[in-house]
């Protein structure tokens, strides 16, 4: 196939998938995928046989999990407008209010509709301010129990979000006791608690049994149904993108240029200053460079067992959450592709881009 093209390789997916089965069994908590992470609905029958349905960040994505994934559909969004309010109830199971003053002024027309509000304990595990949601002065949900509990007979459930990349059980399970010391007088007003996702429990010695038995005391002593929403976790280490050298030069250090771009199809590497992952080895050390006229398009520095050439191919690993989402035309760069590699070692293009895209998505 021409690169450049993402290739999920669904015999590296099935060990995420397995895992949040096996947790799904021994806690009792249901599992929906973050469309916001990954939304590559040609891989959802198979994800949908071990996860219970979807969440959203928007009315897009709202409709998306109804259409393309089976079980329950989640809505979500820092803010709903009046005029896609009755769309998103249609689509969903349930509709989560980032604020009282949003599930109030939709309280009519949401009221036969299962509802639930987003609570900010003003703590979590991101370590960059731009993704923090406990930060100062953050509007990622009711941080003030005194302002959540005149609606509480509005809603059946909370949403708590404050994990991010967390592969400490020990951290998450600090900051669950903290959550359930200021809140826990709501949360036993409620059927539901979802704990969102940035759980990194389908990471190499996460201890998977600690967590599915703390999720299971949680739900008991507080009789609510737990979901959790994993996002990077259903699908790490799951698809490559597949990039070709285009040209190659020397400037203090060895640069390849490859037919990818990190600000068009890799962007939290930039807005987090992340290098790409890859396969190692070789004493030969290259500079992989995208090829946008901005100078900072880089995938990083990585070292090789021979010299780089014109036309030798490159595997960006990890390369599924936060990027098939996230391309984007920046440059009129050619957008990857999307490649299936299925459990028999077979592989299939499922979708392709062209110009005519490029110029649809203008005016």
């Amino acid at each position: 196939m021409q690169t450049p093209y993402y290739l999920i390789d669904k015999s590296r997916l099935l060990p995420n998938l397995e895992k949040i089965a096996t947790l799904r069994e021994a806690s009792g908590a249901k599992a929906l995928l973050a469309l916001k992470c990954f939304a590559t609905w040609s891989v959802f029958d198979l994800m949908a046989e071990y996860m219970d349905g979807t969440t959203s960040s928007s009315l897009f994505e709202v409709k998306l999990g109804r259409d393309k994934f089976p079980g329950e559909t989640h809505a979500y969004s820092v803010a709903w407008a009046p005029d896609e309010i009755e769309e998103v109830l249609a689509a969903s199971d349930k509709v989560i209010f980032n604020t009282a003053q949003q599930l109030v002024r939709f309280e009519d027309v949401s009221r036969d509709h299962m509802r639930g509000l987003r609570v900010n304990p003003g703590v979590s595990t991101s370590t960059f301010d731009l993704a923090d949601p406990a930060r100062p002065f953050s509007r990622l949900g009711e941080h003030d129990p005194a302002d959540i509990a005149p609606v509480a007979e509005l809603i059946s459930g909370f949403m708590f979000h404050n994990n991010c990349e967390n592969d400490s059980f020990a951290r998450f399970d600090e900051m669950l006791g903290q959550i359930e010391a200021r809140f826990g007088h709501l949360i036993r007003r409620m059927e539901w608690i979802s704990l969102g996702g940035g759980i990194h429990f389908t990471g190499e010695g996460y201890p998977l049994d600690q967590l599915a038995e703390r999720l299971k005391r949680f739900a008991g002593e507080n009789e609510v149904q737990v979901y959790l929403e994993p996002g990077e976790a259903a699908i790490t280490n799951s698809t490559t993108l597949e990039l070709t050298v285009l040209d190659t030069m020397f400037n203090g250090k060895n640069l390849a240029i490859v037919d990818s771009s990190i600000e068009a199809h890799m962007l939290d590497l930039l807005i987090y200053r992340e290098s790409a992952k890859m396969d190692e080895s070789g004493d030969e050390e290259w500079m992989i460079c995208g090829k946008s006229c901005l100078a900072g398009d880089i995938f990083g520095t990585f070292r090789f067992p021979k010299a780089l050439k014109p036309g030798d191919r490159i595997s960006i690993q990890d390369a599924a959450g936060y990027t098939m989402v996230k391309k984007n035309w920046f440059n009129g760069v050619q957008m990857p592709g999307i490649a299936i590699r299925e459990t028999d070692g077979s592989e299939r293009l499922v979708r392709s881009f062209s110009y005519d895209d490029f110029a649809a998505a203008l005016s």
